[in-house]
Order: structure tokens, then sequence, then C-alpha cells
């Protein structure tokens, strides 16, 4: 499948949502997918304001619409509601194209906590954006629920997978150089420094050991010289972060507001214990245990962040791995490739220079003329969907017919007759013919031709 993904948020930038569509497209290429990326690398850019290191393109319409049309995809999806995702939104919307979006960041939040924008104006924006979708993919059942009670549409599920090689697991935590000298046990936050992730209640949590952030972010400044005994790693290759994430004895995740939280997933892998609040995003990652409701899977939750990191520590790193392995880049794959909303592309109308004014002429003549573009417009695109569909007109002795050929050695062929009598038709396939009356028992005859493969060459 021909695969358009659309998205504000691709390499080099470094946060959650950029890792999932770069494992995204890398398994839908392995699968034998083609996938084009249009990202913010392929525009003149400008940072986002109140974010380093964010890019966003300057008006990308006239570059979507172009690279839409050259690459002719099978599925368009817009991962993010920037304004690539805009542009591309646009021009769905403009050419009746089908396409689906997801819900990666919770926006509004953000919106409120940066710039105090009302909840409820930010979610009446983002539901306008998604309202189009023909499905809206949404990592956990919490954020589905929030989304529903939003008044957002046809939202479906789409967890996310971890890479369990790449965070590959340590049945200690190990010795690294990036910790070194640090007094354990040691709490990691990896993440964006800035207002959403509710970092402070992990730098200010008290803590008996040391405490590790990596990641960079706007308030990146302000905290370094605010807090101290933090030692601060900057953002880091992924490699060099598994080995971080099995160094620490816990990864503290105080986000309030995650719709997901790969980040935790990535620790879990290396058999590092998460600590986090109860709500959505840690919910989804650390189901609650069968023998025992009030526990979970790999790690604490608890409205006291601190506590919570204190009794992590006493998880196995085996049940946080076990856990991690739950959530596959395989099944994820699978969910959005099944999600996807193919594109029904218009049959191909092969014309005639020298002949079709002449077949056209006759038809205007004996009033069939309408029925034959409804039947050329209209009814064959309903009905037919394979991509091969060729149609071209057929005038023989006064008998004009619109031929209909799809497949391949042999194709197959028929013929739709449009004989003077007002709303007759006749079908033509092979050795059989068939007077029919109506659009209606037209389209029911070609469909139930086509279920019961009866339309042979």
């Amino acid at each position: 499948m021909k695969i358009a993904l659309f998205t504000d948020a691709w390499q080099p930038q470094i946060n959650g949502v950029v890792t999932t569509l770069v494992e995204l497209v890398a398994h839908l290429r392995e699968q034998g997918h083609t996938v084009e990326v249009i990202h913010p690398g392929l525009f003149q850019t400008r940072p986002c304001p109140g974010y380093a290191g964010i890019d966003l393109a300057v008006r990308p319409y006239a570059g979507v619409a172009l690279r839409l049309a050259a690459f002719a995809p099978e599925a368009i999806h817009i991962a993010t509601e920037g304004p690539i995702g805009w542009a591309a939104r646009r021009f769905c919307l403009r050419h009746k194209l089908p396409f689906t979006t997801a819900y990666h960041t919770r926006f509004p939040e953000i919106l409120k906590a940066a710039l105090r924008v009302p909840l409820w104006l930010g979610y009446a924006l983002f539901r306008h954006f998604h309202r189009p979708s023909s499905g809206v993919m949404v990592p956990t059942r919490g954020v589905m629920h929030l989304l529903e009670g939003r008044g957002f549409q046809t939202l479906r599920a789409w967890t996310h997978g971890v890479d369990t090689e790449l965070f590959a697991f340590s049945p200690q935590a190990r010795n690294n150089d990036l910790l070194a000298g640090l007094k354990r046990p040691i709490a990691l936050y990896v993440g964006r420094v800035s207002y959403e992730k509710n970092i402070d209640a992990f730098l200010d949590m008290p803590w008996h050991g040391s405490k590790v952030v990596c990641g960079v972010g706007p308030l990146e400044k302000e905290l370094k010289s605010r807090v101290d005994g933090v030692r601060w790693l900057g953002v880091l290759p992924r490699d060099v972060l598994a080995g971080v994430y099995a160094g620490a004895d816990v990864f503290t995740f105080p986000s309030r507001h995650e719709t997901f939280g790969l980040v935790m997933l990535e620790a879990m892998s290396t058999g590092t214990p998460v600590a986090a609040f109860p709500v959505d995003g840690p919910l989804e990652v650390l189901p609650a245990s069968a023998d025992a409701p009030l526990q979970r899977q790999g790690g604490v939750l608890s409205e006291d962040l601190g506590q919570a990191s204190l009794e992590a520590l006493s998880i196995p790193r085996t049940q946080a791995r076990q856990q991690a392995l739950a959530f596959s880049w395989e099944e994820s794959t699978r969910l959005f490739v099944q999600h996807l909303r193919l594109i029904k592309r218009k049959p191909a109308f092969h014309a005639n220079r020298v002949s079709d004014s002449v077949f056209e002429s006759f038809l205007k003549s004996t009033g069939r003329y309408a029925d034959y573009v409804s039947v050329r417009e209209e009814l064959i695109p309903s009905v037919f969907s394979q991509d091969d569909v060729v149609m071209s007109n057929n005038f023989n002795a006064h008998d004009p017919r619109l031929r209909v050929s799809w497949g391949v050695s042999p194709p197959r062929v028929l013929w739709i007759g449009f004989p003077p009598l007002r709303g007759a038709f006749v079908i033509h396939d092979a050795d059989r013919v068939l007077a029919v009356k109506g659009l209606v028992e037209l389209k029911q005859e070609l469909s139930a031709g086509l279920k019961s493969s009866s339309l042979e060459p």
C-alpha cells in the first residue's frame, strides 16, 4: 500500500511522537508498504514560539499539494495538528479524499499551561481539526473516554510499541559512565523539560538518592538555576539513552496529561520499574495485577510520587521487562493499517478525439447523454473497487456502448448500452445480453455480477 504520512513532528526533533512515528514508518516499510513522510524538513521553517528545538513549516500548502499529487497515495494519515497537518487536511477536504488522524498529544492542556488558553477553547479547536477524519487513532482507553466526553467522533484504539532489542534487559541496574559518582538509588526522568510534563513534581519530591534528568525544553534554564543536586544530561542518542535507562534504579514519570508515555515502556524494557501518578498513560502502561488489583505490573502508581518511587525499588526488574514485552510494534503496525481508509480511485477514461464527439452528439440527440454521464462518472466508480478499471466509448452502427475493462491476462470486459428508450440500459457480457430498467437496477445487476464472478471476459 502507498501511504502518505503528514507530520509536524519529525527528526531531528526528539520526543515521543517522533519516536513513535519513526518506528511506525520503519515497520510499515518492513511489511512492504511504501511510505512517503511529509515533514518540516521539506519546507521553509521557523522556530515554534516557546519550544526550542521544534521548527514549524511556513505556508506548506503548495508543497503539500504537489507532493500528494505526485505520490498518488492509496491512504493518507495526518499525524499532527500543526501547519503541515492543517495543510494536508485542507487539501483532502478540497479534493474529497478520505484521511485518518491521530491524537498524540494533549495540546489543549499545553495551551492552557503555556498561554492560558481556556481548555474548552483548545478542545473546540482540536475537535474541529479531527471532525472530518475517517478515524482518530487514540493510544489509550482513558484518552478515548476523555475525547468522547469532549464530543470527538470516529475514535479508534491504537496502542504503541517499544523496541525491546534496543532497550535491552538488564537484570540489575548496571554502571554507566554518565551516572558515575551518583549516590544510589538513582531516580531518572526522560522527556521534555516543559510545562505539560509537570517536572516540578519530580524535582521537588523527597529522595534519599540522586535525581537525573535527560531532556531539554523551555523550562530547562530556569530549573537548572533553581534546583540543586540534579544531574542534567540533555539530549542523548537512543543507544546511549538505553544505557542510562538500564543504569537507573527507578524511572519517575511526573506527567499528569499524557496520551501514552512511551518513555515508561522504554525504561521497563531495560528492567527499570516505573513510578507515576494514577492518570491516563500510566494507567494504560501499568495495568492492575489480576491477583492484587491495587498493585501494578512493572511499577507503582500513587498520588504521592516520592512514595511511589520508593516502593517501585522493590519491583522485580523481570516484572518490568515482562510488562514492556506486551507492547509490540508488530501489533501497533497491524492496528494502524487496519484503521487506514483506502482512497477509492476514479476509474480511468480513455478518450478518443476522433469518435467521442460523434458518440456524445448521438446520445444527446436521443436524450441519453445525462444517463451516460451518470453511469460513467458516478455509477461505475461506486460499483468497481479495482484500481485498474478502464472505460472507453464504443460506437458502432448507432449502438452506443460504454466499454468497461479490468484485470489482466486476459482482462474482463463488459459493455453498457444506451438504447433510445429513455431509462433503459443493456448489459453486454460475453454471450449474455441483459436489459435493465433504470440506474438503480443497473447498479444492482453489476454489483451482483461482480460478487458472483459471473462477469467473465
